[in-house]
C-alpha cells in the first residue's frame, strides 16, 4: 500500500516495520558497507566542504587522500550524486572509535564544532527517497542485512520505522507533514492495519 502526504508517497512498510538502531551489535557497519557513498544534494556538498578544516583531523590518511584526489562528493553508476569512499566501500567519513565506526560529520556536530549533522539520506536511513519525473517523493524501507540487529531490536522494543525516524523525518519534511504522518499511522492503527 502507498500512502500520499502531499506530494510523498510513503510505502506501507515505514508504518508497519519495526526498527531501532543498535550501534552495540552492529558497531556502525553500515558506513562501511556497501558500493558507494551515500546519497547527497548539492547544498549538502557544499555544508561538507565547509565542515572539512573542522573533521580534518579526525579522518583517517586514506580519507584525507581520497578527498584531496576526489573531493567530498562522486557520480555513481547510476548518476546520482553520493560520498566518496575509500577501498571501494567505507564512506571517506567515518572515523573509528575502538571497535565502533562513526560518522566524523555527526561527531562534529555533537560536539558543538558544527551546525550540519550529516546528509539527510543518512539520518534517514533506513528510509530510501526517490524522486518521480512529476516532482513527486517516494519514501521507501530499504531492506539490508546489515541492519538485523537495528530490526531484532526494534520488534524487541516495538518501534514502530516512522516513530524511530522522528527527527530526520522532520528535518526533510516539516513538523506539519510528520504530525499528517502519526494522524494516518492512528488511523491505520484503529483499523488494524498496524499491530503493536
Amino acid at each position: 500500500m502507498i500512502i500520499e502526504i502531499g506530494d510523498v508517497l510513503v510505502s506501507s512498510d515505514i508504518f508497519t516495520e519495526k526498527f531501532c538502531c543498535d550501534l552495540d551489535a552492529c558497531k556502525g557497519i553500515c558506513c562501511v558497507e556497501g558500493d558507494a557513498g551515500a546519497p547527497v544534494t548539492m547544498d549538502e556538498i557544499s555544508e561538507i566542504e565547509n565542515m572539512l578544516d573542522t573533521v580534518w583531523s579526525d579522518l583517517s590518511a586514506q580519507a584525507q587522500t581520497v578527498l584531496d584526489r576526489q573531493g567530498v562528493a562522486y557520480a555513481d553508476r547510476d548518476g546520482e550524486l553520493v560520498t566518496s569512499i575509500v577501498g571501494g566501500k567505507d564512506c571517506v567519513f567515518t572515523c573509528h572509535d575502538g571497535e565502533f565506526c562513526l560518522c566524523t560529520l555527526e561527531k562534529a556536530f555533537r560536539e558543538g564544532r558544527s551546525g550540519f549533522c550529516k546528509p539527510v539520506s543518512c539520518a534517514l536511513y533506513p528510509i530510501r527517497e526517490i524522486r518521480f519525473s512529476d516532482g513527486r517523493i517516494g519514501l521507501n524501507y530499504h531492506r539490508w542485512d546489515v541492519c538485523r540487529d537495528a530490526v531484532k531490536k526494534g520488534r524487541e522494543t516495538s518501534t514502530p520505522l516512522y516513530k524511530f525516524l522522528r527527527t530526520p523525518l522532520i528535518r526533510r519534511f516539516g513538523n506539519e507533514w510528520y504530525e499528517e504522518l502519526e494522524t494516518i499511522a492512528a488511523e491505520l492503527k484503529a483499523q488494524g492495519y498496524i499491530k503493536d
